[in-house]
């Protein structure tokens, strides 16, 4: 029987545990949520910037990390690029406007699917340009921004990175600089430490131009994770059964029905940020929570293994 629905997350291994901190990084760390968890804390320049308990829930423990490391530890920095990514996740629409309804005429031809996981239980975002189905407009690249947060719903326990798988096989249609530019832009400014590993196959000398052309301005902790024309399965990136079978060599016979793939990947996901603000509500609800806590806790097991 072939596949139509994304699959739940594996869950953690029994031995697995939270990752350890030096002693001065996690000095570092507790700076940052001081800074957050100021009883009078708003956010600069906005006109209502008190948070959401959505923004407090995404100003977790690792989300701190994530951006001390992006900037290399520096405490400052990374309080400044924590309160712009704030700012950005509101001006974007990332609570208010991009929506399943919004975003659902990019997602008909399954130009973009979250499938499976590594071997490091990465979800595996794909993305497929030949299926490419509508013109260059802001609309794509927010489809492309809600299926990075799909695809960041469904990292279990211990997980912060992601697959990114690229097929530029049956004649895809390359985006444009301007288009790769903003969406480059927009990982590294609001997504950074997220890209575990970049595989990309069946590449013509076009989009190996084209590759040349934006590789400037991509991070060069980055550039490492790229690899081209890979052999997912022998290189021991993936089981083969959580892979798809065309074009990667897999186990898994993916078929696109978008009327079934769509409203479960919805579904999933919703479910899976539901029991995470329950448990984030009963750990306290405040900045500085562990996402560890929220996808292990006792109340989510069922719906967040």
């Amino acid at each position: 029987m072939p596949d139509h629905l994304p699959l739940p997350p594996p869950p953690a291994p029994s031995d697995a545990s939270p990752p350890t901190l030096t002693e001065e990084q996690d000095g570092m760390q507790k700076k940052v949520h001081e800074y957050f968890s100021k009883p009078d804390y708003t956010l600069p320049n906005e006109k209502d910037g008190i948070l959401s308990d959505e923004e407090k829930m995404w100003l977790s423990y690792e989300c701190m990390l994530r951006y001390l490391r992006a900037t290399k530890w520096d405490v400052s920095s990374a309080i400044k690029r924590l309160e712009g990514t704030l700012k950005w996740r509101r001006d974007y629409g990332l609570y208010t406007t991009i929506t399943p309804e919004h975003v659902e005429p990019e997602a008909l031809t399954g130009k973009e699917v979250v499938f499976g996981y590594d071997l490091e239980r990465r979800p595996a975002l794909y993305l497929i340009p030949s299926r490419q189905n509508t013109e260059e407009s802001p609309r794509q690249i927010e489809f492309n921004v809600w299926m990075l947060e799909r695809t960041i719903d469904l990292m279990g326990p211990g997980v912060e990175t992601l697959a990114l798988m690229i097929n530029f096989g049956e004649k895809s249609k390359i985006p444009s600089f301007g288009t790769a530019k903003t969406v480059l832009d927009i990982l590294q400014n609001h997504y950074p430490e997220r890209l575990g590993r970049a595989l990309i196959i069946n590449v013509p000398w076009l989009v190996n131009t084209f590759f040349k052309m934006i590789t400037p301005f991509i991070d060069p902790i980055t550039r490492p994770k790229l690899k081209f024309n890979p052999n997912v399965v022998k290189d021991e990136l993936f089981a083969a059964d959580m892979v798809m079978k065309d074009n990667w060599s897999g186990s898994r016979d993916f078929v696109w029905e978008h009327e079934q793939y769509f409203p479960a990947l919805v579904k999933l996901c919703s479910e899976r940020k539901r029991a995470m603000m329950e448990r984030w509500k009963q750990l306290g609800g405040s900045v500085g929570l562990k996402e560890w806590d929220m996808k292990t806790g006792s109340s989510a097991n069922q719906t967040m293994a």
